[in-house]
């Protein structure tokens, strides 16, 4: 009798352990994020672009079940082979950039920043405030500074605005667009070709604008093309939320450049006339 009784109860145990066995097995693990590294072409030096890239990685880490992190590429060829094979996977783009990793990888178009919702930015050129130059044409026979070689729009911008680089007594290649506006400031070149936005920030500087060209397709967030479309729409979505309407939005596109106000969806063919203003340049 006593056998039974603690049969029943070791029985009675072992069910009651089962209807709240869910409350006991360890929980499920969840799915790793799947990681996303972005590359850039360089505007800065590497920890400069880290600063700024990095209010950005993490409004879309924040925004998307990704896990997105930054990598900096010394020069915009570094930055084109980094997206074409896979060791970046989304990266901002020049427009030749962006139209060299497309022919040569098939790159995909994702967004572009917008200045006062418009995808278009102008190159302009600089020179220092009280030099006497007030034109392009004034800059003959006087030191020029460029950004990176490979940026054949640069080049392009320049001659649509009356100079050829044998027009000058010198010119270098300086990387990036602060450089340029440093050393034009600092006397070390006469002259030089900027993104109109950071020719803006150093205008209480110093710095004058003596040309101009028409406005120009953005620069361009780019994915890989083996990229799943699901990351790609997360990434997208992401980006076209990022605007003005709170501050922490606001600082995170400020951190990221200041001129910017959003993001819209863009396609390749809005790239076309650059493709036609660099094709002399193009060996």
């Amino acid at each position: 009798m006593k056998t039974r009784q603690a049969v029943r109860t070791v029985l009675a145990v072992f069910l009651a352990g089962a209807s709240f066995g869910p409350a006991w097995a360890a929980p499920v693990p969840k799915t790793a994020a799947a990681e996303v590294t972005m590359g850039s072409v360089a505007m800065d030096i590497p920890v400069e672009m880290i600063k700024r890239m990095g209010a950005l990685t993490n409004h879309l880490a924040l925004n998307t079940h990704l896990n997105v992190r930054f990598r900096p590429s010394p020069n915009l060829g570094s930055a084109v082979e980094d997206l074409g094979t896979g060791q970046t996977q989304i990266a901002y783009l020049t427009p030749v950039a962006y139209i060299e990793a497309r022919k040569k990888y098939g790159v995909i178009p994702l967004v572009a920043p917008t200045i006062g919702g418009r995808p278009h930015f102008s190159l302009v050129i600089g020179v220092k405030a009280g030099s006497g130059i007030s034109s392009p044409d004034g800059l003959k026979g006087k030191r020029f500074a460029f950004g990176d070689e490979k940026a054949l729009l640069q080049r392009a911008a320049v001659e649509s605005m009356g100079l050829k680089s044998s027009d000058f007594t010198t010119f270098a290649y300086l990387k990036h667009y602060d450089n340029i506006a440093k050393a034009v400031l600092a006397g070390d070149f006469d002259g030089g070709i900027l993104k109109d936005s950071i020719a803006d920030e150093f205008k209480g500087k110093g710095l004058a604008v003596v040309g101009s060209t028409a406005p120009l397709p953005s620069y361009i967030f780019a994915v890989h093309p083996g990229m799943p479309e699901a990351v790609r729409n997360q990434l997208r979505d992401a980006l076209l939320a990022l605007n003005k309407s709170t501050p922490e939005r606001a600082a995170t596109l400020e951190a990221f450049d200041k001129s910017y106000d959003g993001f819209v969806v863009v396609d390749d063919p809005a790239y076309d006339m650059v493709r036609k203003l660099i094709q002399p340049f193009q060996k």
